[in-house]
């Protein structure tokens, strides 16, 4: 059985979903420039995700704000407006 903090939180998860789906033209991205992949650890409303990035890949996340961990460890605070551009193992964000 679920604890109500369990329940709350996949309630939670699921409405940064919806909200994400609807506000993609709003978002952070990311585009991985290497020939290889990497993983962003997102951490948006007390959640958690990992987002895995492949080669020459762009993603949108963070509509509302969120910290992101690079690759390399640093941690950002982004607003949704950003875009994150990984090219020789280095994150910058524009």
């Amino acid at each position: 059985m679920e604890t109500p903090e369990t329940e709350m939180l996949k309630i939670c998860a699921a409405t940064a979903l919806l909200i994400a789906a609807g506000g993609q033209a709003l978002a952070a991205s990311a585009t991985n420039f290497d020939k290889q992949p990497y993983t962003l650890l997102v951490t948006e409303g007390g959640s958690q995700s990992e987002i895995a990035l492949a080669a020459g890949e762009t993603i949108q996340f963070c509509p509302n704000g969120c910290f992101v961990t690079m690759p390399n460890g640093d941690r950002e605070v982004l607003s949704g407006a950003e875009t994150i551009e990984i090219s020789g193992g280095q994150a910058k964000i524009k």
